[in-house]
């Protein structure tokens, strides 16, 4: 591991992220965790640990300037992305991993408790009928679907002032078009990453219907 070690340190300083000594260590174990897992239960397509650090580990990190609030939901977050890397390394904010997926659940449940997560807390759920007692400041939706489904979706966990984070690749200008909404399309450089990535922040309206906030 020590190849992957530099290389999300590395990554680490380039994202001017001061991460300690123990939670590389904590990143770098949920790696071991995905490779042991995958064969059996097809987390990810992603198969070569340098990669993983690049695509699953600083790809998540690198949103940390962005998350507000200290209740975050991470929907369809599959092998814990990116929330587990996120909940690592901000210890003080509260995470709920939320995924449909038995077989994923699964192993991210594993996960928190063999990285000894607090912070976690895993929700077996479609996003559409789970129902928090406390709403989230933030949403974070990486790969889940088009920024119209959701707003449809997810709108109702989000706090009265919460903001949607939607992690993409190219900007999705055809889905920002059917979107009357306030959004900001923030570049996003991933460090060892070629592809285009860009996060997309939605601020909802403090008051109206999910009809209302579409074209």
């Amino acid at each position: 591991m020590e190849t992957c070690r530099r290389i999300l340190i590395s990554g680490l300083q380039s994202l001017n992220l001061n991460i300690s000594k123990d939670k590389v260590e904590l990143l770098l174990a949920f790696i071991k965790l995905i490779e042991k897992w995958n064969k059996a239960y097809n987390l990810t397509a992603v198969r070569n640990r340098e990669e993983m650090v690049r695509l699953h580990l600083l790809d998540s990190l690198a949103i940390i300037p962005y998350l507000e609030g200290k209740r975050v939901i991470d929907i369809g977050t599959g092998a814990g992305l990116p929330g587990i890397p996120l909940a690592i390394c901000l210890p003080e904010t509260r995470f709920a991993l939320l995924d449909s997926n038995a077989k994923k659940t699964r192993f991210v449940q594993q996960a928190v408790l063999e990285l000894k997560l607090k912070n976690v807390e895993v929700c077996p759920n479609r996003v559409e009928t789970y129902h928090p007692e406390k709403s989230f400041n933030t949403v974070i939706a990486r790969a889940f679907a088009a920024l119209p489904n959701i707003v449809k979706s997810a709108a109702h966990v989000l706090s009265r002032d919460g903001v949607l984070l939607a992690m993409k690749g190219r900007r999705p200008d055809s889905e920002l078009e059917q979107l009357a909404l306030k959004t900001t399309v923030i570049p996003i450089r991933v460090p060892g990453i070629e592809a285009e990535r860009c996060l997309i922040r939605i601020q909802l309206p403090a008051k109206a219907e999910v009809s209302q906030w579409e074209k």
